[in-house]
């Protein structure tokens, strides 16, 4: 059975060809303002990268923010079941798997069978998802792919006390106007990021093996802000933002 995962987010749309457990194709394009038309070309590029027609997809399965909106396909499944049966399929031994995207991050705890014992959710405040880091990074004055690699020369950690993404840009304004070195900046602007995020992951608690998923967890200065925070290690899996897209497409051959 063939089928496709559809992972639409708030910045980025992806999608998974999957067979048999067996990825086929993948693609990622930006959401754009037109969430439809974005959605179908990133299904057009990964149907072209497989060589199958989209009559060869035997069944549709949508996930993420934008997923009820998906005309492709009437059946769903929430982000955290997507992000806990994608992650096991790569991970078998992650019982709790961190997803921070452009919006929002989450956590979720999951047993053996990728079942989800507890989840919670960081949607409401930008201080713990990518569009935190992206903003302090204009205000750097450094491109957002240079943020973490910047980060990982900082020797010195510098405290941000703005827990507000408005207040914290005027805060890093104020830090290179005293002469802060920069790469102490980017390294307090991911610091600041990961203890949102691991605040909310103590209040459901965590077990090893843990997995970090979703677009920041390519940056890694924040991946390492992360091991930092919760003091172990944490797996980033090949391609994590494609997790979400994968559980999806699993979910579908079920």
């Amino acid at each position: 059975m063939i089928t496709a995962g559809i992972d639409i987010g708030a910045k980025t749309i992806k999608v998974v060809l999957g067979q048999d457990g067996k990825v086929l194709a993948q693609c990622l394009v930006p959401a754009g303002i037109d969430t439809a038309a974005a959605t179908q070309q990133a299904l057009d590029e990964a149907l072209a990268d497989s060589g199958l027609s989209r009559e060869q997809v035997d069944r549709f399965m949508a996930t993420g923010t934008g997923r009820k909106d998906c005309a492709m396909t009437d059946q769903e499944i929430t982000e955290v079941g997507a992000a806990a049966k994608g992650i096991l399929h790569v991970f078998k031994s992650c019982r709790t798997v961190i997803d921070v995207g452009a919006e929002e991050g989450r956590t979720v705890r999951c047993d053996e069978n990728g079942k989800v014992i507890d989840f919670a959710y960081n949607e409401k405040c930008a201080a713990g998802a990518g569009t935190f880091a992206e903003g302090m990074a204009r205000a750097l004055q450094v491109p957002l792919e240079e943020l973490g690699p910047l980060s990982l020369k900082s020797e010195r950690a510098v405290q941000m006390n703005a827990q507000c993404a408005v207040f914290a840009e005027s805060e890093v304004v104020t830090l290179i106007h005293n002469k802060t070195p920069r790469e102490d900046i980017a390294r307090a602007v991911l610091d600041a990021v990961a203890s949102r995020i691991i605040s909310m992951i103590r209040k459901i608690g965590f077990e090893q093996d843990i997995a970090l998923i979703g677009g920041m967890a390519l940056n890694p200065g924040f991946v390492e802000a992360m091991k930092r925070g919760l003091e172990t290690d944490v797996y980033v899996p090949e391609d994590p933002e494609y997790i979400g897209a994968l559980g999806a497409a699993l979910a579908a051959a079920e």
